[in-house]
């Protein structure tokens, strides 16, 4: 996942030079970023992955157009808003089922 590694990747993505917000991602979980990202103003960029031989994958690159753009910086401080209204937080992000009763440190995944 992208939260992972604050690791800042840019690549070309239809033709665009944008900042590669995740690769490897499935139909599901890039339609959701894309939602997401979409939400908050940015234009989202995505390129069906190909593998060595040319043939396309069933996987994604999603990237931004603003290069500058950093998804551990935007999630950990509270800087993108869910549809809800509510800010996102890294289980949001990562698509993990969120239990707001038990302290972040207690969390084992």
């Amino acid at each position: 996942m992208a939260l992972s590694k604050g690791k800042h990747n840019i690549a070309e993505i239809e033709g665009t030079r944008c900042t590669v917000i995740e690769t490897g991602a499935t139909p599901d979980r890039a339609g959701f970023l894309k939602i997401l990202l979409v939400h908050n103003g940015y234009e989202v960029k995505m390129e069906q992955e190909k593998a060595k031989d040319g043939t396309a994958l069933e996987t994604f690159v999603i990237g931004l157009t603003d290069i500058l753009f950093n998804p551990m910086i935007m999630v950990y401080e509270k800087k993108l808003i869910r549809k809800d209204g509510l800010t996102v937080t890294p289980a949001f992000w990562n698509q993990w089922p969120e239990d707001d009763t038990l302290p972040y440190w207690q969390l084992q995944r």
